[in-house]
């Protein structure tokens, strides 16, 4: 096992737990208390770090479990991300019409995903956007490997076919 060291293994995950939370919960205050929440939690643990495989697994399982309960505590709606977390794209094209047209499309397909169910969203965000193998979800999430690909599977063609009727007819 290797010796597990809080401010090198745990505190660089920050960032990562962050966008996770902020997926779950969809609001960026909320994302950060559940992520000092987890380092809260992850501390307590210090004397049963020896026993955990994989720190970085157990991080993301603690901070998706907060998350969600803090989802249900609260009964949120899901309400949209703030555009004003990403800076629009500027490469794409220097032709303002296009630049509207692009930043709707991803207002639409950040709306898509919002409206997934929440396990095939977390599963798409920690594949598609955290990069994680599919191993490292299934240990995140407590499913099998063929669940989390049948999730992503399920995501991906559900905004797929949600994007094309939505550009196909208009909103």
């Amino acid at each position: 096992m290797k010796k597990i060291d809080f401010r090198t293994d745990v505190l660089p995950l920050k960032n990562e737990l962050y966008r996770l939370a902020l997926r779950i919960t969809l609001n960026p205050a909320e994302a950060e208390d559940i992520v000092q929440d987890t380092m809260i939690k992850i501390w307590n643990r210090r004397d049963q770090w020896d026993e955990i495989e994989s720190i970085e697994a157990f991080s993301l399982t603690v901070c998706r479990n907060l998350a969600l309960d803090r989802n249900k505590k609260a009964g949120s709606q899901n309400t949209q991300l703030d555009d004003s977390h990403e800076p629009p794209d500027q490469s794409y094209a220097s032709n303002p019409e296009e630049q509207a047209v692009q930043r709707d499309r991803i207002t639409l397909v950040r709306r898509l995903i919002d409206e997934l169910p929440e396990k095939q969203r977390s599963c798409m965000q920690l594949r598609d956007i955290e990069g994680k193998s599919y191993k490292e979800i299934a240990d995140v999430m407590k499913i099998t490997e063929q669940q989390v690909k049948i999730n992503i599977f399920r995501a991906r063609q559900t905004i797929r076919q949600k994007y094309i009727e939505t550009e196909k007819y208009g909103l």
